[in-house]
């Protein structure tokens, strides 16, 4: 299973689960991210991003940092053996672990993306969270687009 989060507002932009684990797989969250966010998939399209990662064969992969370098995403690996570097993603984690993968049990591989699917929906749209003064993380993007509005 992959996520990509945004550090800054708590949102799940992108989630996915397959049967190998590969750097392509890896990849997905990112894509469905980028996809939603800049309306489409094009050359440096995200320059000024820098996605936080651990250092798991996936990610440090010539094929994931040349998507990366391609989209103008900067890489910057967390220290090994410190989750906390990557807190926002790990917080994220054990709140789908608690809420849906502890609790349910999925037949098939698309059964557990439809449920990941509506899992990040729901996250995005109901979950509060504490440092956005108990707004929803889609409220937090909000606030913060019309910030940048101003």
């Amino acid at each position: 299973m992959f996520i990509a989060v945004d550090h800054c507002t708590q949102e799940c932009i992108g989630i996915h689960a397959a049967i190998k684990g590969t750097r392509f797989e890896a990849l997905e969250p990112l894509h469905q991210g980028v996809q939603e966010h800049f309306g489409g998939y094009s050359q440096e399209v995200a320059r000024g991003l820098t996605l936080r990662h651990d250092n798991g064969s996936q990610y440090c992969s010539h094929y994931f940092q040349d998507e990366l370098r391609f989209l103008g995403i900067a890489s910057s690996p967390a220290y090994v053996r410190e989750p906390e570097g990557n807190g926002v993603s790990e917080r994220f984690i054990r709140t789908l672990k608690e809420q849906l993968l502890w609790v349910h049990r999925f037949a098939t591989v698309a059964d557990l993306l439809d449920a990941l699917h509506a899992f990040k929906t729901a996250y995005n749209a109901t979950w509060l969270v504490t440092k956005h003064q108990h707004r929803t993380p889609a409220e937090a993007r909000l606030a913060l687009t019309a910030e940048q509005a101003a």
